[in-house]
């Protein structure tokens, strides 16, 4: 059985050079421990990265797109031999004259296809691997061609800034917030837009009701409730690399314990579907689906997810994200999963990659054993 999207779109070419879902609220989610085997999508690898500083027995990173995969590699082989500061200058996150010579220390490191992807691809690693997606090419038009036409770059170093909530709210309201802003705004982040530039149209086949004015919601809330200083996410949109913040897999803090779990990493290009049906043994402490239920008929759904739920142990944590489609536990998995909403909502509130409706944290419910006769 193979996921549904992989049926419908391109995975010819990198998709997301980044993971753009926040490893900060999807840790506390999972809550993982020592000992814990990990599920994870694999998108560019930072998220499956991030579980590693928490010390798993194993983290089984999938993805149905070789180049994501590829994307995860090259980032495993510089953790391996690259220093911290060295790691930010080839992701582009801080400035470098010359990355070809960081990739040439990894390359060694990397396994066939993947050296064969990223030898083919020069151009990508001299402008910073984290660069390399169809997504982050679509924020860097609307950083390059949208937005100064609607501010200048003074009042967008004004908004990283940050400062206190009512001074965000205040500088949002008086400075930020004029008609160009929404305009422009509900243009470039429309279905049309977006599907042509940024994702891919079939991501948006289940798709009702405009998409830009639910962005736009989620946007202000970045820029006022939260604070910009504090947010990679933003910082990358507006200016192209990480100011003053760092996604959690960036982090100095988090780079020995990440280097040192490298081994508990695996990666396979394949779908959920497919790792449950080759691998019938293996049974999951947490599980990070990323947003992949998007892109999937409520059918196609609801059995993934009963699926899954029967191939996970008691307690067990999935986590996932509502982009643009409403997507959580089905009334016949009330006895299989219970939904943690409070939890859930809060974290939501704190998420920096704020262009998600909502995230999903579900408990896996104790298991009663087989009675034996």
């Amino acid at each position: 059985m193979t996921t549904e999207v992989a049926a419908l779109s391109d995975f010819a070419f990198i998709r997301y050079a980044q993971c753009w879902e926040d490893a900060d609220i999807l840790l506390e989610a999972l809550d993982v421990g020592e000992g814990d085997v990990c599920l994870s999508i694999a998108s560019a690898g930072d998220n499956s990265l991030s579980l590693l500083s928490q010390g798993p027995a194993r983290v089984i990173a999938v993805d149905v797109n070789p180049t994501q995969l590829a994307c995860l590699a090259l980032r495993v082989a510089a953790y391996r031999v690259l220093e911290h500061h060295e790691l930010l200058q080839l992701v582009g996150s801080r400035q470098c004259t010359d990355r070809e010579a960081l990739y040439r220390r990894c390359r060694g490191a990397l396994e066939t296809s993947a050296r064969d992807f990223w030898d083919s691809h020069p151009e990508l690693i001299r402008a910073g691997i984290g660069s390399a997606g169809k997504f982050e090419r679509y924020f860097a038009v609307f950083r390059n061609k949208v937005l100064p036409w609607i501010h200048p770059r003074h009042r967008v170093d004004r908004l990283l800034a940050g400062g206190t909530p009512d001074e965000r709210r205040r500088f949002y309201a008086e400075d930020w917030d004029n008609r160009r802003w929404g305009l422009l705004f509900r243009v470039f982040f429309s279905r049309i837009v977006m599907g042509r530039m940024g994702r891919d149209p079939a991501f948006f086949r289940y798709v009702e009701g405009p998409v830009a004015r639910r962005m736009l919601s989620r946007t202000e809330h970045a820029l006022t409730e939260l604070d910009p200083a504090t947010n990679p996410y933003l910082q990358w949109i507006l200016t192209g690399r990480h100011t003053t913040a760092l996604p959690h897999a960036l982090r100095l803090e988090n780079f020995d314990a990440i280097r040192n779990n490298l081994d508990r990493l695996e990666w396979r290009n394949t779908s959920i579907e497919e790792l449950l049906a080759s691998g019938p043994d293996l049974r999951f402490d947490c599980c990070n689906l990323s947003d992949i239920f998007e892109y999937m008929s409520d059918e196609s759904f609801r059995t993934l997810l009963g699926t899954l739920t029967k191939r996970t142990r008691s307690g067990a944590r999935i986590a996932y994200w509502n982009m643009l489609v409403p997507r959580s536990r089905p009334p016949e998995l009330a006895h299989a999963l219970t939904p943690r909403p409070q939890l859930a909502e809060q974290l939501h509130r704190q998420d920096k990659a704020f262009f998600y409706n909502r995230f999903v944290i579900e408990t896996v419910q104790a298991k009663t054993p087989p009675t034996s006769f």
